[in-house]
């Protein structure tokens, strides 16, 4: 059986314009997204949205009606992770449980599905050496506020 996906437009800054991330339709005006945002924030793979129809036909991204439980991180490699050291790093993510994504030629979205603890992830990156990545989803606001 085949699902068929759409893509739902998020509208970011405007510096950053649009993202598109693809979806799957699963009631009047409401789906469940079927990738991870590479610049989006607050959002994580299948999670469920709600959309609606544009006048130029597209779909696009009202409000987030339910979380999956999976957390979004993202990671910028310097020299792109088609290399040994970014394909250690993503192997041991990995083993710690997660799933990624990549958009050439070096970010990668991390999938933390509900049953890893995101704590024992973020020390992982937060001691590779060198490595840029952030939070998207909890958003690094939200981790800090949940901190206070």
């Amino acid at each position: 059986m085949t699902v068929d996906l759409i893509k739902i437009r998020i509208r970011l800054s405007p510096s950053q314009g649009v993202e598109t991330l693809w979806a799957q339709r699963i009631g009047d005006n409401l789906f469940r997204l079927d990738n991870s945002p590479f610049r989006a924030y607050g959002l994580s793979w299948q999670d469920i949205v709600q959309g609606k129809l544009a006048e130029d036909g597209g779909i696009d991204f009202v409000r987030r009606i339910e979380k999956s439980g999976n957390r979004t991180l993202r990671v910028i490699f310097e020299n792109g992770f088609d290399n040994t050291e970014s394909r250690v790093i993503l192997e041991q993510l990995r083993k710690l449980g997660c799933s990624y994504e990549g958009m050439r030629p070096r970010t990668i979205s991390i999938n933390v599905p509900p049953e890893i603890v995101l704590d024992n992830v973020i020390y992982y990156l937060k001691n590779a050496n060198g490595l840029e990545w952030e939070y998207a989803d909890p958003t690094y606001e939200e981790v800090v506020r949940a901190g206070d």
